[in-house]
């Protein structure tokens, strides 16, 4: 019989990514989507909180990372391997970056896209969340 957790103990999570390294980052954002800092925690259930990521294409890559770690996405057609690097998807679209990292240290289960659809990413300061008390904002 697994714990049923209901959504009134879910907290806001508010974390600046200015100046932070992406993959130290990314582990906090997926540690608080998990629910790992609860007391209540258990791998089965979904007792994560919610967290918004401002300034979430302005994190730090430490070597020479930004021009040479690439991501690959297949059409699905012979010879259709699409590559970009990380400036590139930057640019293109600020926060997948950070999405793609958060994504890779989630468990690959039913409950991953719960998990992603509590994250809130935006490429400025400002956001939509601004009524909501957040607990920590770091």
């Amino acid at each position: 019989m697994t714990k049923e957790i209901t959504t009134e103990n879910r907290n806001w999570h508010l974390l600046d990514a200015k100046g932070k390294i992406l993959g130290r980052l990314a582990t906090e954002i997926a540690d608080l989507l998990r629910g790992k800092n609860k007391t209540s925690f258990a791998p089965n259930a979904d007792g994560g909180d919610n967290v918004v990521v401002i300034n979430a294409d302005r994190f730090i890559l430490t070597g020479k990372k930004e021009e040479q770690k690439r991501y690959y996405k297949h059409t699905g057609y012979l010879g259709n391997l699409k590559t970009t690097t990380v400036g590139e998807l930057k640019e293109k679209k600020p926060g997948e970056v950070l999405k793609i990292a958060v994504n890779g240290m989630l468990p690959k289960n039913r409950l991953q896209k719960k998990f992603l659809a509590r994250l809130k990413l935006y490429a400025t300061e400002a956001h939509p969340h601004t009524d909501i008390k957040f607990v920590n904002t770091k």
